[in-house]
């Protein structure tokens, strides 16, 4: 059995951390075996080199070795891609094809991003798992196959069972052995290591002088989280090897090849618009100002006619001012605004089970008010189109064609007024 610096040569693994070594040992250890190992750790950590060393170091060296990446396949061909399909199995289906566990009997699998499989993928696995058995798309024909099943995976196994994208049992046929892969700033020693060796590689590749690091710029170096893990590290030596031309690396330097760990670079999520939102109340206040005015103006209605009919002029004229200054107010503040005075019209046009009522104008005279009640009683049917276009034109006719006046008559607005009169073609 070959020792733990002898796999780190072969095959290139960077550093001396404790957890890592474990991590390798394990590895050596169960490859003799034909037990199903799965791997954990962050994304970028390095997973892919362990299911190559149980691999290289097993009996099934010689057959093959295929590498699965679970998150990359889209859920309508995983099967297809795993166990294969029959002729004519799906649209698209225009011959027999065999799958990885079919290709791969004698050798091992590698299930990359394991936990990114489809809850009917995972039955069909927990069966290979249990007997060596599968069926392709489309078949009814049992098949066996003798496939080792490494798999690995950067999320939290435990989450994704209690939220119920994970099958438990499937967890523990997959983890009968568990290797875990520390993160990168777990391994402070090995960071300056690595880059260096980075730093080297891309210096023989693109021809250039091998960077050097200052005393702050590797205390930067350590010090930094390394989300990205070993992933990142290596794309940041790259960067630097290529970008700069002093090869002597400063703190100050390497600092802005770091993303800051209080930004992202990732697209930002977009918050619900502001706009909306006010749309959104503003509408909720409208219903609640034409409610409110529907009320209003049937008890104008009500007590208009009853004041009529017992002929108490002075009363009347007393009561149609306090109920038409409780709709519209004394000033702008206690009015619609201009913009939505079309819109409350219209709103009022479109609830259900209530006849359309005009508000009655603050400077119609005693006798108007008199005639508009009577109207409201003898001719419901009456639209609001249609009163609204006598209004206008009883306004206009006895402001003498004034718009402004004719405007503060009615209490709209000369914009709405001219709105209204190009509407109506008056």
């Amino acid at each position: 059995m070959e020792n733990v610096q002898a796999i780190k040569q072969r095959f290139e693994i960077i550093g001396n951390d404790v957890k890592l070594n474990r991590a390798i040992e394990k590895a050596i250890q169960v490859a003799p075996t034909d037990i199903s190992v799965l791997v954990t750790g962050e994304s970028g950590v390095g997973k892919e080199s362990i299911p190559k060393i149980i691999h290289s170091l097993s009996h099934r060296k010689h057959a093959k070795y295929i590498a699965v990446n679970c998150g990359a396949i889209p859920e309508g061909t995983i099967d297809s891609e795993l166990f294969g399909h029959e002729k004519g199995a799906f649209t698209g289906a225009t011959q027999t094809r065999s799958g990885y566990f079919e290709v791969a009997d004698g050798g091992t699998i590698f299930l990359d991003e394991v936990g990114e499989l489809p809850l009917t993928t995972q039955v069909r696995l927990l069966r290979v798992l249990e007997n060596g058995e599968f069926l392709k798309v489309g078949s009814s024909q049992v098949q066996k196959t003798d496939v080792r099943i490494v798999a690995a995976t950067n999320i939290n196994m435990f989450e994704a069972i209690k939220k119920e994208k994970f099958r438990e049992d499937l967890y523990y046929r997959l983890s009968t052995v568990e290797i875990n892969i520390p993160p990168l700033r777990e391994r402070k020693d090995d960071i300056h290591l690595l880059f260096r060796k980075f730093a080297s590689d891309f210096g023989q590749k693109y021809k250039m002088p091998t960077l050097r690091l200052d005393d702050d710029a590797i205390q930067l170096l350590l010090r930094y989280r390394w989300p990205g893990n070993i992933r990142q590290l290596r794309n940041i030596a790259e960067q630097i090897s290529v970008l700069e031309e002093n090869r002597n690396i400063s703190a100050i330097t390497l600092n802005g090849y770091l993303p800051s760990a209080s930004s992202s670079n990732l697209p930002a999520v977009v918050g619900t618009n502001k706009k909306d939102g006010d749309f959104s109340t503003e509408r909720e206040i409208l219903y609640k100002v034409l409610f409110d005015m529907k009320s209003d103006l049937n008890d104008l209605k009500k007590l208009t006619l009853e004041l009529l009919k017992h002929d108490s002029s002075e009363k009347v004229q007393e009561e149609n001012e306090t109920l038409i200054q409780k709709i519209y107010g004394n000033d702008k503040k206690n009015t619609v605004d201009d913009n939505v005075e079309d819109t409350v019209a219209t709103e009022v046009l479109q609830l259900p089970n209530h006849p359309p009522v005009e508000p009655v104008p603050q400077h119609i005279q005693q006798e108007d008010k008199y005639h508009f009640a009577e109207e409201i009683e003898e001719e419901e049917t009456l639209s609001l189109h249609e009163k609204e276009i006598e209004l206008i034109k009883k306004s206009l006719e006895r402001n003498r064609g004034k718009r402004k006046a004719a405007a503060a008559e009615l209490g709209i607005s000369e914009r709405t007024l001219y709105r209204k009169i190009k509407q109506y073609d008056l």
